[in-house]
């Protein structure tokens, strides 16, 4: 009974739901407002295409990568685009009280993909819980972390005046680092030797690789969206070639690390897109192809290493269960960008960014997402915020209708596991 009552969401999540609309739409209405100025709404048209690509990739590559665990697809599409929906809409308000003029926000396609981008930071830390967590836990969470996302942005582009146009630090690492610190505080013992469902198969595995897909086809759009016109063409470049080239390294590694030289899935889900993660800091710079693709190649073996050695070590010495495993494509690529730009600034690529600087914002970043998601880790361990208990965990049918056929291949296959049992 007891079981019941905490993970059922009938009044829990519609109460947490409404409440938070009727905030941001009484918000919106007191300080929100379209752009002023025909010439300047004609002017932000231009961001369209960009708002568009990018907007891909927030539902459909995020949502769809995360449809590897073969019983969790309904809540890897569905709370994604739930996380999605919200935090556009309160990134919109956070964002936008840092930048008010005459006490009002001014609305427009280019604050809409600001906004994508905070939400995307949700979206790389709910990899890190995914599966373990419920619906009311991840929109506090979405509430928290672009609250502290949006101080943390601020402090890095506008006080540190750090160059971070593809966000490898302000979003990449800050993503992947609060989401680790969170997992940390929900931690739990009884999954430690793994859980019977936190595997993938070969349906699940090719709706992940459509993700992937979609991630890597659209991110030039995603790291060039807010640069500036005359660069907008480098960061397009730089980042096509940097994912070319961590394509070729992921693929090589994955073979390498694998005894028989076989193939890994979850490494080419994963690792081929850390070259546009890494790459994003100095995506606008002149660093030139090769060295964007030195970057890609450097990010995809480090990457692939990752996934291969340290997420063992984070779960069994750091009690760090990465589901997804965002340390190694968010986190570890996005510190590597970081540093990429800091090497950048030092060589005076841009003569108006500087290497301190830099610093400063790679280091914020990774600070404040640790103590961030460590307090938001806090919150979420409330004990009556819906989570499932460790033997139903990712498993759809704790919070979702699964249908009928469904459910009765789940029984026969158990049934038939219950009877080689005996």
């Amino acid at each position: 009974m007891s079981t019941f009552f905490s993970t059922n969401m009938r009044i829990k999540l519609p109460a947490v739901l409404v409440f938070l609309e009727i905030v941001i739409i009484v918000l919106f209405g007191i300080f929100v407002r379209y752009t002023p100025g025909e010439e300047n709404r004609v002017a932000d048209l231009h961001f369209y295409p960009y708002f568009q690509d990018v907007h891909v990739m927030i539902f459909l590559g995020f949502g769809f990568l995360m449809t590897f665990l073969k019983k969790y697809g309904f809540s890897s599409v569905g709370i994604n685009m739930l996380i999605a929906a919200l935090g556009l809409q309160w990134g919109i308000l956070l964002q936008g009280f840092w930048h008010m003029r005459a006490n009002e926000i001014h609305l427009g396609i280019g604050s809409i993909i600001n906004a994508d981008f905070s939400t995307a930071t949700v979206l790389i830390s709910f990899g890190a819980v995914l599966g373990k967590t419920s619906p009311v836990q991840m929109a506090i969470m979405t509430i928290f972390e672009i609250t502290i996302f949006s101080c943390n942005e601020h402090l890095a582009v506008y006080v540190f005046r750090a160059t971070d146009t593809g966000a490898s630090m302000t979003i990449h690492a800050f993503g992947a680092y609060f989401g680790l610190a969170v997992s940390r505080l929900l931690y739990r013992p009884g999954l430690k030797d793994g859980h019977e469902n936190e595997g993938s198969s070969y349906c699940s595995d090719m709706f992940a690789m459509i993700g992937t897909l979609f991630l890597w086809l659209f991110w030039p759009s995603f790291n060039s969206a807010i640069a500036a016109p005359e660069n907008k063409q480098t960061a397009i470049i730089n980042t096509y070639f940097s994912l070319a080239a961590c394509t070729l390294t992921a693929f090589a590694l994955s073979s390498l690390v694998e005894k028989r030289g076989k193939l890994d899935m979850v490494h080419i889900q994963n690792a081929t897109l850390a070259g546009g993660v890494a790459v994003g800091s100095c995506a606008d710079l002149e660093i030139q192809p090769f060295g964007a693709m030195l970057i890609g190649s450097i990010a995809g073996i480090i990457s692939v290493l990752g996934f291969k050695f340290l997420t063992p070590i984070f779960a069994s010495a750091l009690k760090i269960q990465d589901t997804c495993g965002v340390h190694n494509l968010h986190g570890l690529p996005g510190i590597l960008g970081g540093i990429a730009s800091i090497i950048a600034a030092a060589v005076q690529v841009n003569n108006a960014i500087s290497p301190g600087m830099q610093a400063a914002a790679l280091g914020c970043s990774i600070g404040i997402a640790l103590v961030g998601g460590a307090f938001t880790g806090l919150i979420l361990s409330l004990p009556f915020l819906g989570q499932p208990p460790d033997q139903t965990c990712y498993d759809d049918s704790v919070y979702w209708e699964v249908p009928a056929e469904e459910e009765t291949q789940r029984d026969n296959l158990d049934h038939n596991k219950h009877h080689l049992n005996l």
